[in-house]
Formats: C-alpha cells, structure tokens, sequence
C-alpha cells in the first residue's frame, strides 16, 4: 500500500505555479491518507482484539483499555506514514522534509516506548488479581523496566537528532559514571535492595510489618523499586526507603500469621504476703475443683509417702516435711486451664512460670499462642483468659498485687 502511495505522489504534477503551494497541497494529502489509515487501523485492531480476547481474557481486554495500549499502538501507524512520504510531499523542500522525517522517527521511539509502559502496567494489573504481587516485587520489577527503555530511547532520540550514532553517546557514559551515580542513587539503592527482598523474601504485599524508627506499623500496600508502602493501622501512610529496610532493623509478622497462632506474654503480680502452704481445710476446699482434683489428690499422696521415709515428727511445723503451696497449685491450675481452653493453640508451646520477685510481688507469667490471629480476637481472648485468672485468685487465697492507692491511705486513717 505504501509503494502505492508512493507511485501516486511521484506522478504528482505541478498544477501551480507556486512551489510552496503544490508542497502544501501535497503535505495536505499526506495528512489526509494518515488521517485515514489511522481511523481504519484503530477500527481494525480494536474488532480483532475484542474478537481474540472478548470471551477468552476480558480482564486483559478491559485493562489494555483502560491503560490506552491500544491508541498508543495505533499511532505509531499514522506516524510511519507520515515519516515515510514526507521526502516526495515536501521534495521542494529537503532540508524540511528531513526535519519531518527525524521527528517522526523521534515520535515513533516516544510511542513505542509508552506502548511498552502500557503493556507493563498491563501486566501489573493482571499479576495483582492474580497475587503474584504477594509473593514477587512486581512493581520494583515494572518500574525497574521502565527506567531501562527510558534510557534507551532517550539515547536514540538524541542520537537521531544530533545524526549521530548511539554507540558516540555510549562511549561517553563512561566519563558520566559518577554524575549517573549521583543522579540515581536513589533508584540504585532501591533497585539493589528490591533484589534483596525479592531473593530473601523478606517483604511482601500483604504483610504486617514494624519499623519504629520511620513510624510504620501495618499492613504493606506496594514494595515498588524505591520506596516500600505501609499503610498503619490507624490508616496513616507511610513510606519507607527501600534500602532502609536492608541497612535497619524492623520486624514482619508474616511468620505469626502463616503459623496461625499469635503469641501471649503477660504476667500477674501475686502479692508474696499471701503465699502459704495447704492446711487441711484449704486442702478439702481446692479438692472440689474438678481440674486440680486427681493432681491434688496424686500429689498429696506422694508427699506423704516422701513425709515417712524422711522421718518427720511434727508436721504441723511448717518446715517440717514436704507440703502443698496455693501459689503452686495456682500454677497447675492454670496449665491445666490454659491446656484446655478452646481458644488456646495447643500444637505451641504452653508454659506458666514464675519470675524472680521484686518489689511489685511475684510474677506469674502466661506464656501461650492463641489460635485466633485477627487483632480483634486476640486482644477479646486474652482479656478473657486474664478476667477468669484475677476472678478465680481468692479460691487458692491468693492475692494480686496492687500498690496502694487513695482509698487505702483513706481506709488507713479512717
């Protein structure tokens, strides 16, 4: 069709006598025949591709759209067109048509190169709804690409403006190393640090991480090629340095939510004043709590028989023989209760110890998961747990340390 096109214009004659006249006759149907063919082109590629990709990938189809990929590709046509009969409609003016021609070589890159941004962005689109973005920095990737076709057809443009060839421009990017460096330090730090994330899978789309030091405590929104997005739990955005999270410290829940158990460690303070042995009416009293009976009941029995062999004669003396303590059997009750709660993961680890004491009491650490990770729940499990443990402290006769406060100084000079 070209060769056609051409065949016409070289048999073009003269119907002027004004050779400006007759160039912008010819320049007038040059912009015609473009003007044409792009309208036929854009009608043809559209019908083909909502005929190749209407049924069989409508996501794809509506996300070329929307990113303009197709409009980006047409024109390219009208362009070479105009780029390839420019020399016979402005023949009368050479040193123009060559313009012309340069530009339109110019504006081709330009709109190759956007096409290509378009089909990058493309595919972002369909690697979200697909969530390969959790497990892969797609965007650093995209952007990553982007950066590098930028800096091709910047080369080419300029080469092809100045006449000149892109290895002339080439060669003396060696001299520029350190003024490139400058410039995109930032990219290179970010580019070298995605690569460190994506290979060590240090950060994903999706996770829980924290950062105190940039105020970053929530979810990760994008891990783009300079920048990584959180945004926190009360909504705030914040971003970070990519590299910030190479050179610094910083904690990702993903570990937590993968194993399906989000860890509980929190004490409570017994006051050491009323920690006893079991006398035998205190003894009869905790007998009656289902969960504490066979062990009350097996470990008594034990003692006593320890009690004999060592000899004891008196053992109403509290250092004579081996005895029961409530804070003790406190401490096996809530084992007991922490084994058994519906709400407590009972493939991790379950511990309840006791802490060196201070001048705050004893403390009785709880140390479990709870199989429930949504913060919500975790904090409505935990609560209950602790509510049942201050509630049940009287039975073992036990109480929770609490300093002093108004109302005792008022009971005291009452």
């Amino acid at each position: 069709m070209t060769e056609y096109i051409n065949q016409l214009l070289a048999q073009y004659q003269p119907i002027t006598q004004y050779p400006w006249l007759d160039s912008l006759i010819l320049v007038g149907v040059m912009l015609f025949i473009s003007l044409v063919i792009d309208k036929v082109n854009r009608r043809i590629l559209l019908n083909l591709l909502s005929k190749v990709l209407g049924k069989t990938a409508p996501n794809t189809l509506q996300s070329l759209v929307d990113h303009h990929a197709l409009d980006k590709i047409a024109a390219i046509v009208p362009l070479i067109i105009i780029s390839l009969l420019s020399p016979i409609a402005l023949s009368n003016y050479p040193a123009i048509g060559e313009m012309v021609d340069t530009l339109c070589n110019i504006a081709i890159l330009i709109k190759m190169a956007t096409f290509i941004f378009s089909l990058l962005d493309v595919l972002l689109d369909l690697g979200r709804q697909r969530g390969i973005n959790k497990n892969l920095p797609i965007k650093s990737i995209n952007q990553l690409i982007k950066l590098f076709v930028f800096l091709i057809v910047a080369v080419l443009s300029i080469s092809a403006l100045l006449g000149k060839s892109p290895i002339y421009f080439l060669s003396g990017l060696g001299a520029m190393t350190a003024v490139i460096l400058l410039i995109f330090k930032d990219t290179i730090l970010g580019f070298v640090a995605g690569v460190q994330l994506a290979a060590n899978n240090m950060v994903t789309r999706g996770d829980w991480i924290e950062m105190p030091k940039y105020g970053a405590d929530g979810e990760v929104l994008e891990v783009a090629l300079t920048t990584v997005q959180v945004q926190n739990w009360d909504k705030t955005i914040t971003m970070i340095p990519a590299y910030a999270l190479i050179s610094d410290s910083f904690k990702n829940w993903r570990g937590m939510e993968q194993a399906g158990g989000r860890r509980v460690k929190r004490s409570i303070r017994v006051d050491v004043n009323s920690i006893r042995f079991l006398d035998r009416p205190m003894l009869d009293h905790l007998t009656k709590i289902d969960s504490i009976n066979e062990y009350l009941n097996a470990k008594q029995q034990q003692l006593d028989s320890e009690n004999q062999q060592l000899g004891s004669r008196d053992l109403d003396i509290t250092a004579n023989g081996r005895k029961l303590t409530n804070v003790g059997t406190f401490r096996t009750y809530l084992e007991f209760y922490l084994k058994h709660h519906p709400n407590v993961h009972q493939d991790m680890t379950v511990i309840v110890r006791q802490l060196p004491a201070d001048q705050h009491g004893l403390p009785i650490e709880l140390y479990f998961f709870c199989n429930d990770i949504r913060w919500g729940s975790y904090e409505s499990i935990q609560a209950d747990i602790f509510d049942h443990i201050y509630a049940v402290l009287p039975e073992f006769q036990l109480r929770a340390y609490q300093n002093p406060t108004g109302s005792d100084f008022n009971k005291l000079s009452q």
